[in-house]
Formats: C-alpha cells, sequence, structure tokens
C-alpha cells in the first residue's frame, strides 16, 4: 500500500490528536477529520493508545503520517513540547507502529504544516526559492524550506532576539496574545521584531504565517515591516494533517 493516494494524516497535539484521510495527490480530506483529548498525562503508553483509537475510528490500513510537537530524528523524539517528558528519547514510529501494526513515518508538527503549504498551499509557487513556514500558536513552530526539500527541526521559536531574556516565543506568539490582552498593533510590532530577527538569519524569499494567528493576519499585517514577502497560510487547521499524510506518502513511496 505504499503507493496509496489516500492517506491517514495525525496531528499529535497538546490538547487534541486531530487527524483524517487525505487525497495526497489533491491535498483534500476525503474524510471529516476526528479529534480526540491528548491524554494527561500525555505519556507515550496513553498517547499510543489513543493514537490507535483514532486510527480505529477510520478502520484504516496503510501507511499513517504523524506532525509530533517536538524535535523528530529518525522516528524519535529528541523533545517534547506541551506532551510528557516521557517522550525524550522513544522511537514515535515505534510505539505507533506496534500498536496500529501499520507503518508509520513521524515529522515535526510544524514541518508537516509546512509540508502541505509547499505542497498544496501558499508555498506551492516557491519551490525552486527559499521559505520559512511560521506557525504562530501555544508556541511558535518553524519549518524551513530550501528549494523544496525541508531542513528538519529549526525550532526558531527557542531563539532569542538581541537583549532579551527569554525565547522568542514566549516575547511573542497567539497564546501569549491572548494571555496578555495584547491589541493586534502590539501584537503585530512584537511579531515584526521577530519576523526581522529570523529574516536576517535566513533571507527568505517567502515567510508564510500559519497557526492560530493566522486567521486574523489582515489585523496585524499592518505593523509588519520586512521587505521580504509575508503571506498567511491557507490550509488553517488542516494543514499538520494534510502535510503528515503527504509525508507518509513521499517516505512509504521511497522505501516501497
Amino acid at each position: 500500500m505504499g503507493k496509496a493516494q489516500h492517506i491517514l494524516g495525525v496531528d499529535v497535539g497538546g490538547s487534541g490528536i486531530k487527524g483524517g484521510i487525505v487525497d495526497v495527490k489533491t491535498g483534500e480530506l476525503i474524510t471529516e477529520r476526528h479529534r480526540i483529548d491528548t491524554p494527561k498525562p500525555a505519556t507515550p503508553k496513553a498517547v499510543a493508545k489513543t493514537f490507535k483509537q483514532l486510527v480505529d475510528h477510520f478502520n484504516y490500513k496503510g501507511p499513517i503520517g504523524v506532525g509530533f510537537p517536538a524535535i523528530v530524528r529518525r522516528g524519535t523524539a529528541l523533545s517534547a513540547a506541551n506532551i510528557s517528558k516521557a517522550w525524550v528519547g522513544t522511537s514515535i514510529v515505534d510505539a505507533f507502529g506496534k500498536i496500529t501494526g501499520q507503518p508509520v513515518f513521524a515529522l515535526n508538527d510544524a514541518d508537516a504544516a509546512g509540508f502541505a503549504a509547499m505542497q498544496f498551499g501558499a508555498g506551492k509557487e516557491y519551490h525552486d526559492k527559499v521559505v520559512l513556514m511560521l506557525t504562530l500558536g501555544t508556541g511558535i513552530g518553524s519549518g524551513l524550506f530550501v528549494e523544496g526539500e525541508l531542513v528538519p527541526n529549526t525550532e526558531l521559536g527557542h531563539v532569542y532576539l538581541k537583549n532579551h531574556k527569554v525565547v522568542a516565543e514566549k516575547f511573542v506568539s497567539n497564546y501569549q496574545r491572548k494571555a496578555n490582552g495584547w491589541p493586534w498593533p502590539k501584537f503585530g510590532k512584537r511579531l515584526n521584531s521577530y519576523l526581522q530577527h529570523v529574516d536576517m538569519l535566513f533571507s527568505p524569499d517567502l515567510i508564510l504565517i500559519g497557526g492560530g494567528a493566522s486567521k486574523n493576519f489582515v489585523r496585524f499585517a499592518p505593523y509588519l515591516e520586512l521587505e521580504t514577502e509575508v503571506r498567511p497560510a491557507d490550509l488553517g487547521n488542516n494543514a499538520g494533517t494534510i502535510g503528515a499524510a503527504y509525508y507518509a506518502y513521499r517516505r512509504s513511496t521511497t522505501i516501497s
């Protein structure tokens, strides 16, 4: 089934585990996206059990793509964001693969959203250029693509801006905006400082803004002062699911 066109994509988050079957030729979900609350605590055993429930919901057999909130190297979590620290050093593909009996392909959740944007969304026309995808939600996720190829696990929410004592995602994120009651001008100006910093580091041709804040792009866009083009990602909450499915398709096709 390595070359199947309809593949299950799963987006593992701190509050929910979401998934749907994706047509990887068009980037469209062919099922309703299903969501199950992430267990508390989100240990490998507990999350794997919930993951199986999601797979069983679709009565699915075949390759599964997983976007996971961690640095992911060769299918293993090297960090843990908003889930149990017990995941650090745990093989995501083994934990999920053994309980479902299906081949699993895992990558960082922001990288998954980036794949969706590059293949089916606002980054589609930039395959020969440098694109930086930033997801503004609880923190800041990042996906960097150079001529269509992913540079994995960039973790740009954890950089420090000059003279700052907190990492960037503590300085500006959609969560911080809500928690502090910032009006859009203040959020936009803070985001602009961050974007100017990463723009200086990577000189991308395009910066895409995804995550929860992207729905309000027009409200903070007037406060962004960059020569680099900045666009909202256009696949919404489905980006992680779509990108994970597409990643599994690419990997399973290569292996088969």
